[in-house]
């Protein structure tokens, strides 16, 4: 006999798949899912033919904006978003990383101006497959795994 455990089927919402599993919880701060009042279904390290190992979110009646979406981008390149109405998928979208990133991410130099002035950060993405970014004000490159989310 064969058990499996299902995650709930969407009636309606999103579904964000194929999330690396050491990022789900990132995605899930990122996205502020904690302040929303929707039914949410979070899977991790689920198996995956692809990935080995996968996280899951399903967020029941929401449907992001793409530039809620391409935060996603910053931890997480590449997952799968599901648009789900009636029971089915209506759009599959890759999650792109923007050409830009505006107050999200916070400058790792003491000295730039947007850690000491009451001003917004802003980066050019200048690797969107490593995910490398530069500030716009004082130009420190930053790597995936040097980004702190604001």
């Amino acid at each position: 006999m064969r058990k499996e455990l299902q995650v709930a089927a969407l009636e309606n919402g999103t579904a964000i798949d194929h999330i690396p599993t050491a990022a789900v919880f990132n995605v899930v701060t990122l996205l502020q899912l904690q302040k929303l009042n929707n039914r949410i279904t979070i899977g991790n390290n689920l198996k995956s033919s692809k990935m080995g190992a996968k996280g899951i979110i399903k967020v029941s009646d929401k449907y992001f904006r793409e530039d809620e979406i391409n935060r996603i981008a910053l931890v997480a390149p590449n997952v799968n978003l599901n648009i789900i109405k009636n029971f089915d998928v209506v759009d599959k979208k890759k999650v792109v990383l923007p050409d830009e990133i505006i107050e999200i991410v916070r400058c790792n130099n003491p000295k730039c101006i947007t850690n000491n002035e009451p001003m917004k950060t802003r980066f050019h993405v200048i690797d969107k497959e490593k995910v490398e970014l530069q500030c716009h004000y004082c130009e420190l490159k930053i790597k995936k795994e040097e980004v702190v989310l604001i």
